[in-house]
């Protein structure tokens, strides 16, 4: 063996043995070693363990509350040009095809036929150009024909016209030509005797001719100057010869200045009425009035200037003022007023409230020389309205109609001052489209100078009338007139007041309309069947029926 090994060898041993030491309790040098042969106990004792960490020191830093520097970033830009480059290759859009919606069929134009008895013949035609509002032009012919079971009891209607609207850049121009034609028979009938005044009635026919046109300016914004012109004309002739014809112009032009509206209303009438009399009635009046508008309340200030000539003339100057004040705005609304004006007389207007007249009537204007009113009006919703007026008119020349002594069948026109104190109320609603109603009251009482009694004129008179659409197809109506009784003054055999009594005419229609095109109606007038008269000695019909189809293209 060689030396190296033998190092290594007692290098390990060593190594083993020291080991071998440790691993054994150190001697207790207290300990007595026991004797040989006896029972020996060995006791190991463990010391806790107890790790120590080292010392650690501990950095403080507290911030600096006082400090108010701002903390800012130093910021650098660097600028560099960039060309703009056209691309010049896009290519064009292609429209895109629109889709052709169907439209609802354009129904401007029907035609309406029906009958009835009482030998009822009705007839009507509508056309119109088409759907363009800035451009309409059309024609109408209406026709409607009754007859009664007394004598001579029949009458006729005929209308036709022609008419046109543009709707220009500034202005709108309105024109219509009308004829109109009513035909009767004074059929008069003493309701206590049942005897007509005439076996063989005379025939009556009122034939009319008008002519209208109209310029009225478009509303413009930032235009702050308004008017209108307005030209009529007609030509009225009946049976026995007589005749009217009139040419009347009338405009008004309004500027309005800050709060105020200044303007003026003009208009220059001539009327020629011609019988075994020749009667020119020809007005001039101008009414410049100032208008103020506020913030809950508008007034008007203004003068009425009528100038009478002609076979009558006169000069006549009323004041006007009228006044509104909302106390619930767009809820109620007061308003009062104080005019005057007059009130042209004309055989046209006579002839259609009272057809029976007798010739060579005398022609006076009616002087509204005062009109005192109040009332409150407004609106409780979008779909109801109201409105109550209380007033107070004192008229001279107020026109009245009697029968004639000799011809009772006939009518006179006589005139007396009045005082006239009423009432008027009006109330309309509507649901939608659906469901409409409206009513009217009026109440009059009448304080005359001569006569004794406002001469067929009833104190109180109610009106109502309702629609109601109960499907799309199908839509109802009604109508209610409720007359007072009125007096009427008759001459034979002595001069009389006779009473003419009052009366209801309750009337109703349906129709129904299939695809809004072909629809079938039926009118039913008269449903009481009251046997009344408007006119003394003129009773109405009785119950009539009228049905018939109408056709929309």
């Amino acid at each position: 063996m060689k030396l190296n090994n033998i190092k290594y060898t007692l290098a390990i041993c060593a190594l083993l043995l020291t080991s071998v030491s440790y691993a054994q309790d150190p001697t207790d040098p207290k300990k007595v070693t026991p004797p040989s042969g006896t029972l020996t106990e060995e006791i190991v004792v463990e010391r806790p363990y107890k790790p120590v960490l080292a010392d650690a020191a501990k950095i403080r830093r507290s911030p600096d509350l006082n400090s108010n520097s701002v903390f800012k970033r130093a910021l650098t830009y660097s600028m560099f040009d960039k060309k703009l480059e056209l691309n010049s290759d896009i290519r064009q859009l292609q429209a895109q095809e629109v889709i052709n919606s169907e439209r609802p069929p354009l129904l401007n134009n029907y035609a309406k036929f029906g009958m009835g008895n009482f030998s009822t013949g009705l007839a009507e035609l509508y056309v119109n150009t088409g759907s363009d509002e800035a451009l309409q032009a059309g024609f109408f012919i209406k026709h409607l024909n009754q007859k009664g079971d007394i004598t001579g009891q029949k009458l006729s209607r005929q209308n036709a016209g022609i008419f046109g609207k543009s709707i220009l850049h500034k202005v709108t121009l309105n024109g219509e030509l009308g004829f109109d034609r009513f035909s009767t028979f004074l059929y008069g009938v003493d309701p206590s005797t049942n005897l007509t005044f005439n076996s063989d009635p005379q025939k009556q026919r009122y034939s009319t001719i008008s002519l209208k046109g109209e310029m009225l300016k478009n509303y413009i914004a930032e235009d702050e100057l308004d008017y209108a012109v307005k030209a009529d004309a007609y030509f009225l002739s009946d049976k026995f010869d007589a005749k009217e014809n009139a040419v009347a112009l009338s405009g008004f032009v309004n500027k309005v200045w800050k709060d105020f509206n200044i303007g003026v209303n003009s208009s220059l009438d001539f009327t020629q009425t011609k019988d075994s009399l020749n009667i020119g009635n020809h007005i001039f009046r101008a009414n410049p009035y100032i208008k103020l508008q506020g913030k809950s309340y508008k007034l008007s200030l203004g003068v009425n200037l009528v100038q009478e000539f002609g076979t009558n003339s006169g000069f006549n100057l009323f004041p006007t003022v009228t006044a509104e004040m909302p106390i619930i705005p767009e809820f109620a609304t007061l308003f009062a007023g104080y005019t005057g004006d007059v009130t042209k007389s004309t055989l046209r207007d006579f002839s259609n409230e009272n057809p029976y007249l007798n010739q060579n009537l005398q022609i006076l204007n009616t002087q509204e020389t005062a009109n005192l009113y109040g009332g409150i009006k407004g609106n409780a919703g979008a779909g109801f309205g109201y409105k109550a007026t209380l007033f107070y008119k004192k008229l001279d020349n107020m026109p009245l109609f009697v029968n004639n002594a000799l011809n009772p069948e006939r009518f006179d026109v006589i005139y007396d001052n009045a005082k006239v104190t009423g009432l008027e109320g009006e109330i309309n609603v509507k649901v939608s489209d659906a469901f409409s109603w409206l009513g009217k009251v009026t109440v009059n009482n009448y304080s005359m100078d001569v006569q004794e009694k406002a001469w067929l004129k009833p104190e109180f008179k109610i009106s109502s009338s309702a629609r109601l659409s109960v499907t799309k197809e199908i839509t109802i109506d009604g109508e209610l007139v409720l007359n007072d009784a009125s007096s009427a003054l008759v001459y034979l055999p002595t001069p009389s007041v006779v009473k003419v009594k009052g009366y209801a005419d309750v009337s109703a229609g349906a129709e129904y309309v299939h695809k809004q095109k072909v629809g079938i109606f039926l009118r039913v007038n008269n449903m009481l069947n009251n046997d009344y008269q408007r006119l003394l000695y003129y009773p109405q019909l009785g119950l009539n029926v009228i049905g018939g189809v109408n056709y929309s293209f």
